[in-house]
């Protein structure tokens, strides 16, 4: 029976490897998290414990989290939030929530869309992509081509209604994980972009 690792400063209950033993790549993916928030996120310490998946992983969020004209970044948090409320999940909401703050310069509105977008002040478009990955994250099996006409009436082109999905089901999966593995948030997030 093999032993089941003590929870560390990261939550995991899986073991979370030492920076030096992890691939070069890694280690360089570390350096640059430390370089721009100053810190490494929990999320890539624990997904370290299988490091060629942490990498798929990271590449996946990367092209997710690119902005186009109709979808900015802070609309693409913004899915992030409201997934990861719609879940419960700690991690993610703590993490995404700080993000959402960065990106709309407005500590007060990226609060409120953690806690209850409906009551948050968004804009039409802004409420049509929350409902949609909300919709999808409680009720997949209840979304119809009609969710998808929402988001395209909305102004968002088929390929940006396609990354709300995906942003929305990746979510999701990275939810499930953060619970999985007990994740906790850096502390570091609880004081990002916070109302002055």
């Amino acid at each position: 029976m093999t032993n089941i690792a003590k929870p560390t400063d990261t939550g995991s209950w899986f073991p979370v490897p030492e920076e030096p033993d992890l691939p070069d790549d890694l280690r360089g993916l570390f350096a640059k998290a430390r370089e721009r928030l100053g810190f490494v996120p929990n999320v890539f310490r624990v997904y370290a414990f299988r490091p060629e998946r942490l990498s798929a992983w990271f590449s996946h969020y990367r092209q997710l989290h690119q902005p186009s004209e109709g979808l900015s970044a802070a609309d693409r948090e913004m899915i992030a939030v409201v997934v990861s409320a719609a879940n419960g999940c700690l991690y993610c909401l703590v993490a995404h929530g700080a993000a959402l703050r960065e990106e709309l310069g407005d500590g007060v509105l990226g609060e409120r869309v953690s806690y209850d977008w409906r009551r948050a002040e968004l804009g039409p478009r802004q409420r049509v992509v929350c409902a949609y990955a909300e919709k999808l994250t409680l009720r997949p099996r209840e979304v119809t081509q009609a969710d998808q006409q929402t988001l395209l009436d909305a102004g968002l082109t088929l390929e940006e209604a396609w990354d709300v999905a995906e942003i929305a089901a990746m979510y999701n999966f990275t939810n499930r994980m953060a619970m999985a593995t007990n994740m906790l948030p850096n502390p570091e997030y609880s004081a990002q972009a916070r109302p002055g």
